[in-house]
């Protein structure tokens, strides 16, 4: 057997945790074969609860899991980390204006940053799942300098499945025969789903969406904003966020880091701008089209832009730089 892989995920206390978990421990992200040891961290107040979960991991009697480790602590939780999901984040109050939600995570991914630079291993994988998730993974990058840039990536992976998914949906079809959207710029309602270079396999042939759906007017509309607001839709209808699906597109994301993405095949994720040819700007965590391959993404280069596409990646991409600016702007407080 192999050495087991150390994993760390952060507000495991809280409702995505609890839909990831179980598919972490079983296999589905680190693969068939890799033991587990699976860190928890949540805040003190939240340990009782953390507690039942870690008994429901052991009851599930899981061969792959070696240990779960409840904390609160950081120097325990960072400690010697091959993956790393954090997924706990300040969440927006009633009467919260953004800046303040931004100060308050700052705080928390600042601090998280320094832990993994403490403790860490150099080569550990840190995937930031909550939000602002963009900037949160740009600050704890920044507050990490010894680990690599391109180690830290955001959560991007369930707008791109909302999008694979809103196509196949219209064409009559599995989202497996989906391929190639892209989810260009920041988790939020900026972002753009884009399907200019998407692939609809339609009877084992693969088609241009735009040929494939046959309507242009929804693909540059109704499209766009659906998946824009879809988390804001789940929340409205269920009283609750998108756990199941942000936990699913947590596993895709991951797993794709260690196992690698399909030949042909590009996928959407936060990943370090500086030095891309799309015009986005420098040092931000943006969503671009990448491929990995031996646990390292590189994003796809050469895809045509039109005027359409374009005005809608500098859009998101201001969003982005402002939200940046802000949150530099505490680091030093």
């Amino acid at each position: 057997m192999a050495e087991p892989v150390r994993v760390l995920v952060t507000g495991a206390a809280g409702q995505i945790a609890y839909s990831l978990l179980y598919s972490i421990a079983k296999g589905d992200v680190f693969g068939k074969d890799q033991p587990i040891v699976l860190v928890l961290l949540d805040i003190a107040p939240m340990m009782p609860v953390l507690e039942g979960v870690v008994m429901e991991l052991q009851d599930c009697a899981l061969p792959l899991l070696r240990e779960v480790i409840p904390t609160d602590k950081g120097e325990v939780a960072f400690k010697d980390l091959d993956a790393a999901i954090l997924v706990g984040s300040m969440p927006r109050r009633d009467g919260m204006e953004r800046k303040d939600l931004l100060k308050a995570n700052v705080a928390i991914f600042k601090s998280q940053g320094e832990a993994l630079e403490k403790y860490a291993k150099k080569t550990v994988k840190v995937l930031v799942v909550g939000n602002p998730a963009n900037t949160n993974c740009l600050i704890a990058a920044k507050s990490a300098p010894s680990i690599p840039k391109e180690n830290f990536s955001c959560l991007t992976r369930l707008d791109h499945n909302r999008a694979c998914s809103q196509v196949a949906m219209r064409c009559g079809i599995s989202a497996e025969f989906v391929k190639n959207v892209i989810i260009w710029g920041n988790h939020s309602s900026t972002q753009y789903p884009d399907v200019h270079h998407c692939k609809v396999n339609v009877q084992g042939k693969d088609v241009v969406c735009f040929d494939a759906v046959k309507d242009e007017a929804w693909l540059k509309g109704d499209f766009i904003s659906t998946v824009q607001q879809r988390g804001a839709a789940v929340i409205k209808a269920r009283k609750l966020s998108s756990a199941m699906s942000a936990a699913k597109a947590i596993c895709d994301h991951m797993r794709d880091i260690w196992t690698g993405t399909q030949e042909g095949n590009f996928i959407s994720m936060g990943v370090y701008s500086t030095g891309n040819s799309y015009g986005v700007p420098e040092d931000l965590i943006y969503s671009f089209p990448v491929t990995i391959k031996d646990k390292t993404w590189k994003i796809v280069d050469g895809l045509a832009i039109n005027d359409f596409s374009r005005a809608k990646m500098d859009a998101t991409a201001a969003e982005l730089v402002e939200e940046r600016d802000t949150a530099v702007s505490f680091l030093g407080v």
